[in-house]
């Protein structure tokens, strides 16, 4: 059997985006569970949208995510350079070839003259592409236009009849008229720059890609590619176009849905385990029922008979659940770790941290991780442990209570804090219930005063645990503040 190498092929003109990743983490986890390579290749021949930016976020993103290739350009291997701007005259070669046998032609059309076609194509209704003027060209005329200066693009010669015909892992067989197909697209550029279709043919083949597994979108690009090959005298490889990805609407996902961009996800608190594990979801599944893997068992159990035809929908809510699970699995110490940039981002912790700083976040970790969604999650609801709060008088009122018999039960709540660090949380709760049954009143209602003042909201990590952590002398300098809001 043929050793399977797969590949993910980035163009670093936009940032890392859902659907890209999930490219790439079948692509990585295919050739894991075959025993087989996976590359890395920047196609970055588009020099006018290239962006330096965009080619550091394919690092740093899957750094991130915690899986890597195999060969690439951080790595080496027996296939380099694998960034295309580095390998221009292989491009050059490949289309020399083309010309010469008869598939592909020079064409020196100007872009005037190519605006001039679209504008004339739009009035008439008409297909929009190119209209083959200088497939017949004869050797003189082409001299004479390289006479006078005229510097060619070449163009593939798609057959003006019959069909192209391919077959695809997930699709079955796909056949497509030449009729069908986009008219001689370009292949070299004027400025000896390969496009897209040029390029990308030619390092698979070099790269002695086996597989390859991209999105449907590049669905319409195949048959030229397939052309490509045969007129290159090359077999192609395999091909499989993944379902897509579409937000709730139906529509394909983009940003009108949500955060897409992978450094959003981060920024928002998302673990990589969850975003692995929700994305490896979209578009495969190992059973009806199981949904929880981690990286090492996707690794071993993806196969592509398990990818599903139909569109995948994405679920911001089913991501947020798989985020939660992930974060309450986590180990104290990590889950602290993680915690801290946020609460640093927010101001609310020195960067470096101080030793008691440190402490302070580590405490907090069990009054938050049952309750976190997003990593980002935890300042709002901690913001009270380091910084001052401002309680409102309405919020100091329990229902169906006064500012008088509020004031009265925050009162008697400030008396029981002076014992506080003495009674354990089973204690501290026993004192409470029992004040609270002596004043005739739900623990509730006992409560929400002292939680109020000392957090400055209704909703907070459990109390008793919040008093401990944040002490008892500035608890009941809180709580004296409000006593004093509510005179």
């Amino acid at each position: 059997m043929e050793a399977v190498r797969v590949r993910y092929a980035p163009s670093p003109t936009g940032f890392q985006h859902i659907g890209g990743v999930r490219t790439a983490l079948f692509n990585h986890l295919f050739a894991r569970a075959s025993h087989g390579t996976f590359i890395l290749r920047i196609e970055d021949t588009d020099r006018e949208r290239y962006q330096p930016e965009a080619l550091e976020d394919i690092y740093r993103t899957f750094a991130w995510l915690g899986f890597h290739w195999d060969e690439g350009p951080d790595r080496g291997g027996p296939c380099a350079p694998y960034q295309q701007s580095e390998r221009v005259e292989l491009y050059r070669r490949q289309a020399r070839e083309l010309v010469a046998g008869g598939h592909a032609y020079h064409c020196y059309c100007s872009p005037a003259r190519l605006e001039s076609l679209k504008e004339e194509q739009r009035k008439a209704n008409l297909p929009q592409g190119y209209d083959r003027r200088c497939r017949g060209l004869s050797t003189a005329e082409r001299g004479k236009l390289e006479a006078e200066g005229l510097r060619p693009v070449v163009r593939l010669a798609v057959p003006l009849e019959g069909a192209t015909v391919f077959e695809d892992r997930l699709l079955g067989r796909i056949q497509t008229a030449n009729r069908d197909i986009s008219p001689d697209p370009v292949l070299l550029k004027s400025d000896g720059f390969p496009t897209y279709h040029l390029a990308n043919v030619v390092d698979d083949h070099l790269m002695e890609i086996t597989h390859i597994l991209r999105a449907q979108e590049w669905l319409p690009s195949t048959p030229l590619h397939v052309l490509l090959y045969s007129g290159l005298g090359w077999t192609p490889p395999a091909y499989c176009h993944l379902p897509m990805v579409l937000g709730q609407d139906g529509q394909k996902l983009s940003k009108r849905h949500g955060a897409t961009r992978m450094s959003e996800f981060r920024e928002k608190g998302y673990l990589p385990e969850a975003i692995l594990n929700y994305i490896a979801l979209l578009g495969w599944s190992y059973d009806a029922t199981t949904e929880l893997f981690s990286l090492a068992e996707l690794e071993r159990l993806f196969s592509l008979e398990r990818l599903n035809k139909a569109p995948a929908v994405f679920d911001y809510k089913k991501l947020d659940w798989f985020n939660g699970l992930y974060i309450r699995k986590l180990a104290p110490e990590r889950l602290a770790a993680l915690l801290l940039p946020f609460l640093q981002g927010a101001g609310l912790v020195a960067d470096p941290p101080s030793a008691a700083e440190e402490q302070r976040v580590r405490g907090l970790v069990p009054l938050v991780q049952e309750r976190l969604v997003l990593l980002a999650d935890v300042v709002p609801l901690v913001r009270f442990l380091f910084r001052e709060v401002s309680p409102s008088v309405e919020d100091l009122v329990p229902k169906k209570l006064d500012r008088v018999r509020a004031a009265e039960l925050l009162a008697q709540a400030a008396g029981l804090l002076e014992g506080f660090a003495s009674r354990d949380e089973q204690g501290n709760e026993a004192v409470f219930r029992g004040l609270a049954e002596k004043l005739g009143v739900k623990l509730g209602d006992l409560l929400q005063p002292v939680r109020v003042a000392v957090t400055g909201s209704r909703a907070s990590p459990p109390l008793f645990a919040s008093l401990a952590l944040l002490g008892v002398e500035e608890s009941l300098r809180r709580v004296h503040r409000a006593l004093g809001l509510l005179s």
